[in-house]
């Protein structure tokens, strides 16, 4: 005659549930980026993301500046140069690099994305050269536009 060691308790539906809750609020959210190695792959793909929305919202924000021009005056072209003019030189540096890299990876991206489109580059060897060409790329034309327009 087999011996078992094991008891089980019956319990209510209600604390079934609670218990049930309880062992769920220690589980992991699946899938979970800590249990990953950063690649080139899925990183340049969430910065593609990210950049599109700030990209977009940059300019959404901006146009829609303009349309505060009939209630503040002081909301037009001239206005705004005048006040850049006024800028320190590090300040307009740092804004620049912070509006050209966005801007430089979403567009280099993009073409990447298009170029899979077309067939082109979709091995492990083209994935990963094309992304570090688009880091590059990105961060060459960056300075660029940052330091010397």
């Amino acid at each position: 005659m087999a011996r078992r060691f094991v008891q089980t308790n019956s319990i209510s539906e209600m604390e079934g549930l609670k218990l049930l809750n309880t062992q769920r609020m220690n589980r992991p959210v699946s899938p979970h980026l800590d249990i990953y190695q950063p690649q080139v792959t899925w990183v340049l793909s969430g910065l593609h993301r990210i950049t599109g929305v700030a990209v977009a919202g940059v300019f959404y924000v901006g146009a829609l500046t303009y349309l505060l021009h009939p209630i503040y005056p002081a909301i037009d072209s001239a206005h705004l140069i005048e006040a850049v003019h006024n800028l320190p030189v590090w300040f307009k540096t740092s804004a620049k690099v912070a509006f050209a890299l966005p801007l430089t990876f979403h567009s280099f991206n993009g073409i990447r994305h298009l170029m899979w489109d077309t067939g082109k580059g979709l091995t492990m060897k083209g994935v990963y050269a094309s992304g570090y060409a688009v880091m590059a790329a990105s961060v060459i034309s960056t300075i660029y536009l940052a330091f010397f327009v």
